[in-house]
């Protein structure tokens, strides 16, 4: 009988998985998956109550004085990384410091110990309290928004330090980096924010994490870093074995496992092509922010921390168009003064080397949350729809020892440099002359005082983010010395729409031509009275947008500090014409679908900008 050998089957290439997450920080790698596992947490008794409290107290402090020890560690690394990525880490790694010194957080700790709790299950549960009491304070309503956002940031803060405490009363120790082959791509199921201190961008291609999100703290870091990231890639380890090859997109968010030959030779062009971009928007930091017809605009930036400063001046902005001062009551144990406040302001207005600064003063209301201010019996009133109750100038009309020290503050660290004050949410001439009235009494008492202020004092604006204000820009214009319009609230007011609200948030819609018209009516406004007028809503960082803004006539513009590029790159494409006719089309159209469409297809007809 004849036999034949049959031949082994070659075994099939297993096919390529893409999996979706949020994109953090942009651009393409290509590498293998290095696998970062996290030590196991270790475990926590948080029944016993007959510890002697002497004991845990001294077993509290060794694990303080461990942690603080580390987190200088991990400072002196910080020569290693970006200038961008020392500052943001710095910065965190100074709050977290902070709360391991004499705080709220260690008072808390320390009180559970005295009722006999071990020390991991005090600095477990205190941690965790704080945590949930920035996320739903009692008896109030939780924080939406940016607010939300915010909040899960401060969350966070507090249980990372509370991690590493318990590790280090347990002696359980940390991951380390320095292991992982160059070029390769970290994945992990999680990335702490202090993690982000140990990874060296000249060595690690990429990073994919399979929790978290785009706006946390790990978020930032890892965009300061300047490495691709994807967070919350959820079931990529399961996809992964040895040596498995990725393609990681953090502008898009996709992860690709096992590529196929063509997709790893689209990604090698992407990465070329995104280097090229990175290489054509650093050059665009030096040109001016100039239409194709020659006009020249203001591009400014937005900070919201002091962490953000480095990244400003990276971005060839022309100095800070927002400053939202709210940081400074964020995890504050008592309202800073004004001594404390110039503190924070004065260094940042140095930074601008003669930029303009425009602080806003505080914007709250009881949809937000400070310990601080909740103490001093500040933005505590419940309201049940806090975006129609106390909140921005009407609160701090009732509070006024908390608006005058803001302006003294603001006054003081004017002498760095030039500084414009803005007064949040009003919406009517009543308002803003009261706060003129405090104002000015804050200058003559600092004058008498012996305190150099400058003379006149800093100008004093209006933020244009009700209906109210906008229809009534003409008598505004008399009173304020300049406008700035924030599209966020504007458009929430004007559409009776709350973004954060699931039911409604399709409803929100800046393109909505009503609300273009608001913006017309108030750049016409301060054009009649010579005001200058801003725009710093998340508007002012569409390169879409903005040539149609243009067109409805605002020559000035604030967003976030990595927008300003790609918004320079997209107004020095356009002419004025091209402006004035999309704001035409705009006015007219029916709807804000209307407007979104017409914007893409000039975006589609524009020639790129040149780079001379």
């Amino acid at each position: 009988m004849k036999t034949t050998e049959r031949r082994p089957s070659r075994r099939a290439r297993p096919a390529e998985v893409r999996v979706e997450g949020q994109p953090v920080s942009p651009g393409v790698a290509i590498g293998y998956a290095a696998i970062a596992h996290e030590p196991a947490a270790p475990a926590v008794d948080t029944t016993r109550r007959d510890c002697d409290p002497a004991h845990e107290r001294a077993r509290l402090h060794d694990a303080v004085s461990r942690s603080v020890a580390q987190l200088v560690r991990l400072h002196e690394r910080l020569s290693l990384l970006p200038e961008d990525g020392q500052v943001e880490i710095g910065s965190l790694l100074e709050v977290y410091r902070r709360m391991l010194g004499p705080s709220r957080l260690r008072r808390g700790i320390e009180t559970r110990l005295d009722h006999g709790m071990v020390a991991e299950a005090a600095v477990m549960q205190e941690t965790e309290a704080l945590a949930e009491f920035m996320l739903a304070p009692p008896g109030r309503p939780a924080p939406e928004g940016e607010d939300a956002v915010a909040a899960r940031r401060r969350a966070g803060e507090f249980r990372e330090i509370g991690r590493r405490l318990i590790r280090n009363l347990s002696g359980t120790p940390y991951r380390s980096f320095s292991a992982l082959p160059d070029g390769a791509i970290l994945v992990a199921e999680q990335i702490r924010p202090a993690d982000a201190a140990l990874i060296d961008p000249s060595r690690i291609a990429a990073v994919v994490t399979e929790e978290g999100g785009s706006t946390g703290h790990t978020a930032i870091l890892l965009r300061a870093l300047g490495v691709p990231a994807v967070l919350a890639a959820h079931g990529l380890l399961a996809q992964l074995g040895r040596r498995t090859r990725l393609v990681v997109n953090g502008t898009t968010g996709q992860v690709i496992v096992r590529p196929s030959t063509r997709t790893a030779a689209a990604a090698r062009v992407e990465v070329a092509a995104y280097a090229r971009e990175r290489q054509t928007l650093g050059r665009l930091r030096r040109l001016p922010a100039r239409l194709s017809s020659g006009e020249v605009l203001t591009l400014q930036a937005n900070l919201e921390i002091p962490a953000e400063l480095p990244m400003i001046a990276q971005s060839g902005a022309a100095g800070i168009g927002l400053l939202r001062s709210e940081f400074l009551f964020m995890n504050a144990e008592t309202v800073p003064d004004e001594i404390q406040q110039e503190a924070v302001y004065q260094p940042m207005i140095t930074a601008m080397a003669g930029d303009p600064v425009t602080i806003r003063v505080v914007d709250w209301g009881s949809e937000k949350n400070s310990d601080a201010l909740a103490r001093a019996g500040i933005g505590d009133g419940g309201d049940t729809n806090p975006a129609l109750g106390i909140r921005g100038i009407r609160l701090l009309l009732q509070h006024r020892t908390l608006l005058e020290t803001q302006f003294a503050a603001i006054l003081r660290a004017a002498r760095a440099g030039p500084v414009r004050v803005m007064l949040p949410l009003v919406s009517s001439v009543g308002e803003l002359r009261r706060a003129r009235e405090i104002y000015a009494r804050v200058g003559r008492r600092l004058r008498r005082k012996g305190v150099e202020i400058p003379d006149p004092l800093p100008p004093l604006g209006v933020m244009i983010e009700t209906p109210a204000a906008a229809l009534m820009a003409d008598v505004m214009a008399q009173e304020a010395d300049f406008f700035a319009i924030g599209t966020n609230d504007l458009t929430m007011y004007t559409l009776a729409a709350d973004r954060a609200a699931t039911d409604v948030a399709a409803l929100y819609d800046p393109f909505h031509p009503a609300v273009l018209q608001l913006v017309r009516m108030t750049a016409d406004a301060a054009l009649r009275q010579r005001r200058p007028v801003s725009i710093c809503g998340e508007m002012a960082s569409d390169p879409l947008a903005v040539p149609l803004l243009v067109g409805l006539g605002l020559r000035s513009f604030s967003m976030h500090a990595s927008a300003v590029p790609r918004v320079k790159r997209a107004i020095r494409a356009v002419s004025m014409d091209d402006c004035r006719r999309m704001a035409s089309r705009a006015l007219e159209a029916v709807d804000g679908q209307e407007v979104s469409a017409m914007l893409d297809t000039y975006a589609a007809s524009m020639h790129p900008p040149t780079d001379e």
